[in-house]
C-alpha cells in the first residue's frame, strides 16, 4: 500500500491488485479525483518524487501520468508540473474509452480463479516504442513534413518508402530499392492489395497451406476466388501436393508464410522452396510470401530472392514494434511493380501523411533496434517459461516467435479444450480456426505471449492449461 500526500491522499495498493502497476496507480489517480481528494488545479507530485514515496520506477509514474493527460484527466504545463484538469464540460466520447484498459489484457480483479487471460492474439510489451512513438508524433504535428491539405502522393512517400528499404535491407531478403515498396495499413491490408493486383478472371484459384492463417482465405473470398488448401508436412507444403492441386484449375496465387508459418512454428527450408518454386514456376502461379511474424531475419533465402519474377512479399510491424500504427509493406516483382501500387491508390489514395511522415523517422531512428531487441528478450522469456512448464506435452516453439502450437494429449478435442480453457480463465485458439470448414482439424491449439501481463500471471496462466492437460475428460479418455 502507498499514498501521496500533500494536503491529499491517493491510495495505491500493489499487493493485491495483479493488474499492471502503471494502471493500479492511473486508477487510483481516477477514484480520487472522483471522490473529490483531488479537486481541479491540484498540482500532483513530481515524477520522480511519486516514484520514490510509492516504491515504484519513475516510468511507471511518467507512464500513469501520460495516459491521464492523454484522456483529459490532467494537464501538463510546461516548466510548472502536472495538474487535475478543470471541468469544463462533459468529456468527448474517446475519453471515455480511453479510460479502459484497452491495450492490455482483460483482468477480473480478486482470486487466481477469477482472473481471465487472453492468450489469442500475440500482445508485445510496452519497452519504450510507445514513447518513441509519441515523440515522433509530437515533432510531426509540430512541423509536419507532408504538410496537412494534400492527398497522399507516391512522390511525398518516398522519404518513407526509403525508411523501410533501410529498415528490411538483408541479403535474404534480396536486392531492395524504395520504389520496390508499397506503404499499407498492415500487413492484411497488404495482403489484399496483392490479391487485388494479382487476381483475374470470374473464378480465379488461390492455393493455401492446409493450416494457414484465416486472413488469406478470408481476402480471397472476399475477391471471390476459390480457395483450395495443400498438404504440409514438418517442412512445409508438399511440392507433389502443390503439383497436384494446379492441375485443371485457374490456380493463380500461392499464399504460404515460410519463414515462421502461423499456427504450427514451421520454417521450411530453402531446399524445399527451391522445390515450391520449380513446380510455381511450370505451373505459372504467383508466389504470396508472408513475413509477418518473424521478429528477426534469420539466414534462409526468401522466396523473394530465390524467385524474383514470381514473389509478392508482404511485411508489418505488428509483431515487432506495435500492432497500433497499423503499418506494413508490400514488395511486387519488379515488372509488376506498377500494379501493386496502383492498387494502393485507387484503394485509398496511399497512407495518411502523418503515417507516412512518422514511418520516414520510426524506422531510421537509433533507438528503434534496441527497442526491438529489448521486445523479442521480453518475448522469449515468457515463451522459455511456457515451454518449461509444458516440456512433458508436445509443444512447437521458438523464443523469437510470440505464439506456441500445442498438440492435445488424447483425451482431448481441441473444440473441448478451448472451452474448458476458457472456463478457467485462460483463452486460446482451437486448430479449427485455421482450417476450412470442411477440413479435418488436427487436435491441437494455439496461444499466444500476452506480455501485457506480469511474467507471473503469463505463467499462472498456462499452469492452467497445463492442468487442463493432464486431465481429460473422462468421457474422452483412451
Amino acid at each position: 500500500m502507498g499514498t501521496i500526500t500533500d494536503r491529499n491522499v491517493i491510495e495505491v495498493d500493489f499487493d493485491t491488485d495483479n493488474r499492471a502497476k502503471y494502471i493500479v496507480l492511473e486508477s487510483a489517480i481516477r477514484a480520487a479525483i472522483t471522490r473529490g481528494d483531488l479537486a481541479p488545479g491540484t498540482r500532483l507530485p513530481p515524477v520522480r518524487d511519486l516514484a520514490w514515496k510509492i516504491g515504484v520506477t519513475p516510468g511507471t509514474v511518467a507512464r500513469a501520468y501520460s495516459r491521464l493527460t492523454d484522456g483529459g484527466v490532467l494537464e501538463a504545463a510546461v516548466g510548472r508540473g502536472t495538474f487535475v484538469a478543470e471541468v469544463t464540460g462533459p468529456a468527448p466520447i474517446y475519453r471515455e474509452f480511453q479510460a479502459l484498459e484497452v491495450d492490455s489484457t482483460p483482468h477480473l480483479t480478486g482470486t487466481d480463479e477469477t482472473r481471465v487471460v487472453n492468450l489469442l492474439s500475440p500482445h508485445l510489451p510496452s519497452v519504450g516504442q510507445a514513447d518513441l512513438i509519441r515523440r515522433l508524433l509530437g515533432e510531426i504535428a509540430a512541423d509536419p513534413p507532408s504538410g496537412m491539405m494534400h492527398y497522399p502522393s507516391h512522390a511525398a512517400e518516398r522519404p518513407a518508402r526509403e525508411a523501410v528499404r533501410r529498415f528490411l535491407d538483408h541479403p535474404t531478403l534480396g536486392p531492395l530499392e524504395a520504389d520496390d515498396i508499397t506503404l499499407t495499413n498492415g500487413g492484411q491490408h497488404a495482403i489484399g492489395l496483392v490479391m487485388q493486383a494479382v487476381l483475374t478472371g470470374r473464378r480465379p484459384v488461390v492455393l493455401i497451406e492446409e493450416l494457414t492463417y484465416p486472413g488469406f482465405r478470408r481476402v480471397a473470398e472476399m475477391l471471390r476466388a476459390e480457395v483450395i488448401p495443400v498438404a504440409m508436412d514438418k517442412d512445409g507444403i508438399l511440392p507433389d501436393a502443390l503439383e497436384v492441386a494446379a492441375r485443371g484449375a485457374d490456380v493463380q496465387l500461392l499464399c504460404t508464410s515460410p519463414d515462421v508459418h502461423n499456427p504450427t512454428c514451421i520454417a521450411t527450408p530453402v531446399a524445399r522452396r527451391r522445390e515450391i518454386i520449380e513446380v510455381a514456376r511450370a505451373a505459372n502461379i504467383q508466389i504470396l510470401e508472408d513475413d509477418c511474424y518473424q521478429m528477426q531475419r534469420g539466414d534462409v533465402d526468401s522466396y523473394r530472392l530465390l524467385a524474383p519474377e514470381r514473389t509478392w512479399h508482404v511485411s508489418s510491424i505488428a509483431k515487432t514494434i506495435t500492432p497500433a500504427l497499423r503499418l506494413g509493406f508490400a514488395m511486387a516483382p519488379r515488372s509488376h511493380r506498377m500494379a501493386l501500387r496502383r492498387a494502393a491508390e485507387y484503394s485509398s489514395f496511399g497512407l495518411a501523411t502523418p503515417f507516412s511522415d512518422l514511418a520516414a523517422r520510426l524506422f531510421v531512428d537509433p533507438a528503434l533496434p534496441g527497442l526491438m531487441a529489448e521486445t523479442r528478450d521480453v518475448v522469449g522469456t515468457y515463451v522459455r517459461a511456457a515451454a518449461a512448464i509444458l516440456s512433458d506435452h508436445e509443444l512447437h516453439w521458438r523464443d523469437d516467435v510470440s505464439f506456441l502450437w500445442l498438440i492435445l494429449p488424447d483425451g482431448w478435442r481441441a473444440s473441448a479444450f478451448c472451452r474448458a480453457a476458457e472456463a478457467a480463465g485462460v483463452k486460446v485458439r482451437a486448430a479449427e480456426e485455421y482450417t476450412g470448414r470442411d477440413a479435418n482439424a488436427p487436435h491441437a491449439v494455439r496461444f499466444a505471449v500476452n506480455s501485457g501481463v506480469s511474467l507471473a500471471i503469463f505463467e499462472d496462466a498456462v499452469r492452467r492449461l497445463r492442468r487442463l492437460l493432464d486431465q481429460p475428460p473422462e468421457g474422452l479418455r483412451v
